[in-house]
């Protein structure tokens, strides 16, 4: 059974609010970070490899279901905080949405706490 690539990426847009995030980002960044969920979403692999490990495709897709607004931001703003070079942006952003659901809260909290102390 073959996964419907265009059903899935219209489920993602809405997860994401596509279309307001399209208003307020850059086009290219909510764009390759659409591309790259439906991807992993459609994937007929068994696993994927995230951050150097091969994990269960079912896991990866299971984080990935939890994305929404707030972590393509977060990640998108993130990316325009980072100087090193990346030589794998593929890797790099992959592992990033893998880990947005679980590092959101404390980069925000951080963030508060360098600000005001």
């Amino acid at each position: 059974m073959g996964i419907d690539r265009c059903v899935v990426r219209e489920e993602v847009k809405e997860n994401i609010e596509y279309e307001h995030l399209r208003q307020e980002l850059p086009y290219d960044d909510v764009e390759s970070l659409l591309e790259l969920i439906v991807d992993v979403l459609s994937s007929t692999a068994s696993t994927i490899r995230i951050g150097g490990e091969v994990l269960p495709v079912d896991a990866v897709r299971r984080r990935f279901r939890q994305l929404d607004s707030e972590h393509i931001k977060y990640i998108i703003d993130s990316m325009s905080q980072t100087t090193t070079k990346i030589n794998n942006i593929r890797a790099y952003l992959l592992t990033a949405l893998y880990n947005a659901p679980i590092t959101i809260g404390p980069y925000y909290s951080a963030a508060v706490r360098h600000d005001f102390g």
